[in-house]
């Protein structure tokens, strides 16, 4: 669908760390869709990125895309037997009468597939789906990838597809989102009530002295007690934070003033609380990538605004 052109990510001696940024939308697609979970796609493109950058030799890798997403595979297959998840089998079989073509019904299903939806799929079936259907791998490019056949891959595509139909009859999962405590809900209200009002000062008092920052995407470190990062906030203008629940976690949803009340959100700043106190900060500025799964919807129920009240 939007594959980049390989070309371009095959040279003798690239900028490695250039390379590893403008996959890294291209690696969160896939590793969210693989989890079931935006941050937890990010936790595993983050482990990637590492190993990556600790192994990689151009000398031997020739094909930079290929061998990122190799690695990024088998983190989240590593990650999903972390968290115990099922494991999906590949079938190996005679699979020559098998359609191998993407129809546009199943592109509609593929593309409005919510990321629990892929979490109902077998992991083998589940990530043939986002390879080929979601990023535009040719089969013989997804088997790489996987370390299997294209065979396998075929009939892993095959199942997964005619699953993604048949789920997309089925009544949305109407499990209700979880529903941040009340604590959590004063202190998230407290930090969107003091960025709104450009209380940068008040913002500082509710951090803890060894706070957390995590700029997700932005190479830079930067400090969030005394640091550059509630200065640089200072100097934007129009952006507002809404209290919400992404995932379960405590999260702002930050958009602009003329865009409160359409649901759009730039990005996300998810917060972790200590004894009261701000201990952790993921900050999304830099990573809009990650709001790929958003498009298209306003409030989708695995991101839920909090307004006090169970929808």
């Amino acid at each position: 669908m939007d594959r980049m052109n390989l070309s371009a990510l095959t040279l003798p001696d690239p900028d490695f760390p250039q390379l590893m940024g403008q996959l890294r939308a291209r690696l969160h697609r896939y590793c969210a869709r693989m989890t079931g979970s935006m941050l937890d796609g990010e936790d595993v493109v983050q482990e990637t990125l590492i190993k990556a950058n600790e192994s990689y030799d151009a000398r031997t890798v020739q094909n930079v895309e290929g061998w990122l997403f190799r690695i990024a595979h088998n983190t989240a297959m590593d990650f999903l037997r972390r968290r115990k998840r099922e494991q999906g089998v590949f079938a190996e079989e005679d699979v020559e009468a098998m359609a191998d073509t993407l129809t546009d019904a199943d592109r509609r299903h593929v593309a409005t597939a919510a990321l629990r939806t892929f979490m109902r799929l077998p992991l083998a079936q589940r990530s043939t789906v986002i390879l080929a259907d979601v990023l535009g791998y040719a089969l013989d490019e997804a088997a790489e990838v996987m370390g299997t056949t294209v065979p396998a891959v075929k009939a892993a595509l095959h199942r997964g597809r005619a699953r993604l139909r048949e789920l997309s009859h089925q009544p949305a999962d109407a499990a209700p989102a979880p529903i941040l405590s009340a604590s959590d809900q004063a202190l998230l209200t407290a930090y969107a009530e003091r960025f709104n009002a450009r209380d940068f000062d008040g913002l500082r008092e509710m951090l803890a002295q060894d706070v957390r920052l995590d700029l997700v995407a932005r190479r830079k470190p930067m400090q969030a007690r005394g640091g550059e990062y509630f200065t640089n906030y200072a100097k934007t203008q129009g952006l507002r934070m809404t209290p919400m629940s992404l995932e379960g976690r405590p999260a702002l949803w930050v958009n602009t003033e003329a865009d409160e009340g359409a649901g759009a959100a730039a990005y996300v700043v998810v917060l972790d609380w200590r004894d009261g106190k701000v201990a952790a900060i993921r900050d999304f500025r830099y990573a809009r990538y990650a709001m790929e799964p958003l498009s298209g919807a306003t409030e989708p129920k695995w991101l839920r605004l909090q307004r006090g009240v169970r929808r």
